[in-house]
């Protein structure tokens, strides 16, 4: 099987690389906006042309990572980089016979939950709060369009949190709270759901969380168990400390309560 990775010089995109490139049953090539020293990851911008189309002859399954991945990232990039590249990329990869694309999405999808005690799966209303949650969004619904209308078998895979540091183990020192904690993806689960992504036999489209099996997690893992038979190797509960709930309980003050409040009594102000 011939899997091209957009992205391949990227954090993740060159762990999963470097695994397939280990195995035997595949044929592995790649796409990065930088150069990177290997000889099969090609240098291209997927947003500014179609020079790299060609490079997608003979390709069975595509792993598109590629995108700016800042939670903070501008409208301009997102749009750029997220939007307008991967929708080109689902219309080239159709038309030259790739059976699918597995596409990075995010956690930020379901980005207004943190707050909330909502269970987080593919029912679960989406409800991004920047451009970055948005654009994954869009890119989502753009590949249930060409799964439906164009025979492009799509799977969306909502990536938890891989760190760049700490070895990328979990614990305290990770943002965003228990929220943060939660999402943990260790590196062994990244890669087994990539490859099961890869792998999977008919499935024409889906939107599935990879995290963990992080224990009172409100991320929902069964879907993606099912669909793509992931088995998640590892797992860590949420560790709160009084410092880190204090700042959660800030955040929500501030992010949520506050504004909601004078939405509330004062709808045209």
């Amino acid at each position: 099987m011939h899997v091209l990775i957009t992205g391949a010089g990227g954090h993740l995109g060159r762990k999963l690389f470097d695994t397939l490139e280990g195995d035997a049953g595949y044929f592995v090539s790649g796409i990065d906006i930088r150069p990177v020293d290997h000889p099969d990851i090609h240098t291209a911008d997927l947003s500014d042309n179609s020079s790299w189309v060609s490079l997608l002859k003979g390709v069975d399954v595509i792993v598109h990572l590629a995108g700016d991945r800042e939670p903070a990232a501008t409208w301009a990039s997102a749009i750029k980089h997220n939007m307008d590249a991967t929708h080109s990329l689902y219309h080239h990869a159709a038309a030259m016979g790739v059976s699918r694309v597995v596409l990075a999405s995010s956690n930020w999808v379901h980005g207004d939950k943190r707050f909330t005690h909502d269970v987080l799966n593919s029912k679960t209303s989406p409800g991004p709060v920047n451009a970055y949650g948005m654009s994954k969004l869009f890119c989502e619904r753009t590949g249930a369009y060409f799964a439906e209308h164009h025979g492009l078998s799509v799977i969306c895979l909502r990536i938890g949190w891989t760190q760049w540091t700490h070895d990328n183990q979990p614990g305290t020192h990770m943002a965003m709270g228990r929220w943060g904690q939660e999402m943990w993806l260790s590196d062994r689960d990244f890669l087994c759901g990539m490859r099961a992504a890869i792998d999977a036999k008919d499935v024409s489209f889906a939107a599935l969380n990879l995290m963990s099996d992080n224990p009172g997690m409100r991320w929902d893992i069964t879907e993606t168990q099912q669909v793509i038979g992931y088995s998640p190797q590892d797992g860590s509960p949420a560790k709160v400390t009084a410092i880190i709930a204090f700042r959660s309980a800030l955040k929500r003050l501030f992010s949520v309560r506050i504004p909601n409040y004078f939405t509330t009594r004062f709808p045209d102000w």
